[in-house]
């Protein structure tokens, strides 16, 4: 019999190949919290290639002790794991700044004797893996010059790699015009568009949940399931001058384009026919493609809430309304609260809705995916007495990743009562370890050349295509934009949302 690929087993992948590291816009945030601590993280844990080196890019003036003093800094305060002086300085050994502009074709030709003289100490092959850490307005001109200096262009037996990171694109038009630069310097196999959730060990773990037990594959389509809520809860606001940024993006924008409906695809999927990277991301397409689309600012009203907060109070703290953020337009339409119905229009989802939110300034941090399976029917026990007893499957992404089944049991006692518990899986307990950071798996992967946590072109694009549409009703000029509601932060987001699912008879499942 042939093996069942989602079988629960153990694999040994070994280290990817010795490669570079080329960060492009290594001085900022994102080097310094995320990808210098994933990389430290996994030096620690043994797992980075042999003679592994990495390479800073950015326009600063500054010298590789500089450098590397400043992303000391950072990892003290971001690494998962404790920062030990002995390991950071064999770490810190490997890493290297180069300073240069973005569009200075003589810095990228500059870089490009650098890593053949490295690569000629080391004594190994030429494999560079280029990130793109920079603000995406620097992305054509990045790529370009990559392409340019010749840097794209792998030697013989080597390879090279481009990893894009959010947001890719601000809409179609401009995502499929980032899709041709690339195309036109990287091929589709050579680019990795990361989507950080995907890194995440539980949003992982939906497949060989979904795939690899019976108990659950069977049961996963619209006879047993009543309906499916993702929820993105965030307990901040516009802290870190990033109101900026999100004053042109806004909520649907921001999370749902990638990551929502990232893991909303990897709940919705049919089975690939093997776990290679295009086999997944296949199926994930078709989920994409079968969306049904809102395009009317009428059915836009009826299906999507959006929202913006107002003066409130988080966890004791008074906090300043939307408008009143610094940096964000005192006459602001964006939203920082999305909550949409959606219906995916295959055999499997036949009539079941998907409810997904996501918003900010809200009570707690915190992200999962809830299953709420069907009513049994009402005979013999009268469970309609209940006030909850629907069975629900918990996917908690974070924090405190885990699964949760939510039945029914019997109260201890001589008379016939029934009360909802639960069986909790976790994975910091059950396995006796934290889950390593998702930057760190990304990275991995984008070193051994696995794209199947990475978005494929065409997952960008049809991502794009159901949002546009909702932006269009929003800011269109047809004179008919659906409303904006308010909540006041602290508070789980409209009440226009919880009229969203009372209107079914459903309400939003408590986190």
């Amino acid at each position: 019999m042939e093996e069942n690929p989602f079988r629960e087993h153990i694999v040994s992948r070994g280290r990817p190949d010795p490669c570079t590291l080329v960060i492009f816009g290594a001085t900022g945030d994102l080097t310094n919290r995320k990808l210098i601590p994933a990389l430290y993280n996994i030096a620690v844990d043994d797992s980075l290639p042999s003679k592994f080196k990495v390479i800073g890019f950015a326009r600063r003036a500054k010298d590789d002790s500089t450098f590397r003093g400043e992303l000391e800094e950072g990892n003290r305060k971001h690494s998962r794991q404790d920062h030990d002086d002995a390991l950071w300085k064999n770490f810190s050994d490997s890493v290297h700044y180069h300073q240069s502009e973005f569009a200075d074709l003589d810095g990228y030709l500059q870089l490009k004797k650098r890593l053949n003289t490295l690569d000629a100490e080391r004594g190994t092959p030429a494999n560079r893996l280029f990130y793109l850490a920079s603000a995406p307005a620097y992305f054509d001109k990045i790529l370009f010059m990559l392409r340019d200096s010749g840097l794209n262009q792998p030697t013989e037996g080597c390879w090279a790699r481009v990893v894009c990171e959010k947001p890719f694109g601000t809409d179609l038009p401009s995502a499929q015009h980032l899709n041709r630069v690339v195309a036109e310097t990287f091929a589709e196999e050579d680019t990795y568009r990361i989507d950080h959730y995907l890194g995440k060990e539980t949003a992982q773990n939906i497949m060989v949940l979904r795939f690899a037990n019976m108990i659950f594959e069977p049961l996963w389509r619209d006879r047993y399931i009543d309906h499916v809520q993702i929820t993105c809860a965030e307990n901040l606001g516009m802290e870190g001058g990033r109101g900026g940024y999100y004053d042109s993006a806004g909520a649907l924008r921001d999370m749902v384009q990638n990551h929502l409906l990232q893991l909303l695809s990897l709940v919705a999927m049919e089975p690939p026919s093997d776990l290679s990277a295009d086999a997944v991301r296949d199926e994930k397409v078709k989920v994409l493609k079968s969306l049904r689309h809102w395009t009317s600012p009428e059915d836009v009203a009826a299906n999507v809430i959006r929202a913006q907060y107002t003066p409130g109070s988080v966890d004791g703290i008074d906090r300043p309304g939307y408008r009143q953020e610094d940096r964000v337009d005192p006459e602001s339409k964006t939203e920082t609260y999305v909550a949409i119905r959606l219906f995916i229009d295959t055999w499997r989802w036949d009539g079941v809705p998907f409810y997904i939110r996501v918003g900010k300034q809200l009570p707690k941090k915190a992200t999962e995916i809830s299953i709420h399976f069907k009513e049994t029917p009402q005979i013999p026990f009268d469970t309609k007495a209940l006030p909850s007893s629907k069975n629900v499957l918990v996917i908690r992404i974070q924090p405190d990743e885990g699964i949760s089944l939510r039945m029914l049991a019997k109260v201890p006692g001589t008379t016939p009562r029934m009360e909802p518990v639960k069986m909790d899986f976790r994975y910091s307990t059950s396995f006796g370890k934290a889950s390593p950071e998702a930057y760190e798996r990304l990275l991995l992967d984008s070193m051994a050349g696995d794209a199947t946590l990475f978005a494929r072109r065409d997952e960008v694009e049809n991502a794009w295509a159901f949002v546009d549409k909702l932006e269009n009703a929003w800011h269109g000029n047809h004179g008919k934009q659906p409303p904006m509601a308010e909540y006041p932060a602290g508070s789980w987001g409209p009440r226009e949302a919880d009229q969203l699912l009372e209107g079914d008879g459903r309400v939003w499942r408590r986190l």
